[in-house]
């Protein structure tokens, strides 16, 4: 028998990986389970460890495999919370500016009702220069966009990849200035210069995370950091 926050991370796992394909950081574990710290979650993890239902790989950071999930689980229940990304695969189609979308994937039942434009690319790793002009349109299911307005951006790098965000993915951004903790962001730093990275505070200062333990968390005072959007979706494509 298990408690509800040893299922309810249990399942959160697990559909994070059925998502992404990668475990979720501690930190997302932590947010997704509403804990003050990331000691709760070790406690989770080696309890359910215990129990036979995750297993720890040796010699890999942070990689866990479910081996079993309790009889009562639902498939394709929703994961409580925390940033899955809504992944669309395939070769979409490229359209200019103004066109409608000119070809779909093979075998895809999704429908694409409307584009947006795409402003260049993002840093997923080691900053590039801001947002750039649009380049071109991407057509993308209305279902993923919900109010507001949107842009996407070609990500270049790998500092997102815990997050199930990859080198070459193109990712989908509601515009706005706004953002709450653990949201994935746009930031401009100091007007020059743009990255993908998850938002966090500390004190008075903002953090701007990596999903990648290969890099650095950057510290800014808030007069530096510009937030441009709040990442909604991603594209992937596979050549």
């Amino acid at each position: 028998m298990l408690t509800r926050k040893q299922q309810e991370l249990l399942l959160f796992i697990h559909e994070r990986m059925k998502e992404s394909g990668v475990p979720p950081s501690f930190d997302e574990m932590k947010d997704a389970l509403d804990l003050a710290s990331k000691s709760g979650i070790h406690r989770l993890i080696t309890a359910l460890e215990e129990r036979g239902f995750i297993r720890r790989l040796p010699n890999r950071a942070r990689a866990l495999e479910v081996i079993k999930l309790p009889e009562s689980y639902v498939p394709n229940q929703p994961a409580r919370r925390g940033f899955s990304p809504s992944v669309i695969e395939g070769s979409l189609g490229k359209t200019q500016p103004g066109n409608a979308a000119q070809s779909r994937p093979a075998n895809d039942d999704v429908t694409y009702a409307t584009t947006v434009p795409v402003m260049g690319r993002i840093a997923a790793g080691v900053p590039i220069s801001a947002i750039q002009n649009n380049t071109h349109d991407i057509a993308v299911p209305a279902d993923m966009l919900g109010s507001g307005e949107h842009y996407a951006l070609e990500v270049k790098g790998d500092s997102m990849i815990e997050a199930g965000i990859f080198d070459g993915d193109t990712v989908i951004i509601r515009n706005g200035s706004t953002a709450n903790p653990g949201d994935i962001i746009v930031a401009l730093v100091d007007d020059e210069e743009a990255t993908l990275k998850r938002f966090r505070r500390r004190g008075a200062s903002i953090a701007l995370e990596a999903a990648n333990p290969a890099y650095e968390t950057r510290i800014f005072p808030p007069d530096r950091v510009k937030v441009q959007g709040k990442l909604v979706g991603l594209i992937r494509r596979y050549h």
